[in-house]
């Protein structure tokens, strides 16, 4: 466990919640995007496979929250851009 991968995931832990509740009052997809939420999605998955297989310790919680943040904010983003296509029918 490092302190310095603590750090690091409490600073981007810190900033999902705001991108959740803009995504939700803005219901727009404007300014983020859906690949990269999932590129993100994809490193925590491998923070959280490198923690069960070489170093576990408490960390992985921090990996997997961070997760599910991030796949919350996916989430709206696909609920919003149904949103936006049923807007212009």
């Amino acid at each position: 466990m490092s302190v310095f991968e603590i750090i690091m995931l409490l600073c981007f832990g810190a900033a999902w919640p705001f991108s959740i509740v803009r995504s939700l009052k803005s219901r727009s997809t404007g300014g983020k995007s859906l690949v990269f939420l999932l590129i993100v999605i994809a490193g925590y998955a491998a923070g959280i496979v490198h923690k069960l297989l070489y170093a576990k310790d408490f960390v992985l919680w921090m990996y997997a929250f961070n997760m599910l943040m991030v796949a919350t904010d996916a989430a709206i983003w696909l609920r919003n851009r149904r949103w936006e296509r049923s807007k212009r029918n």
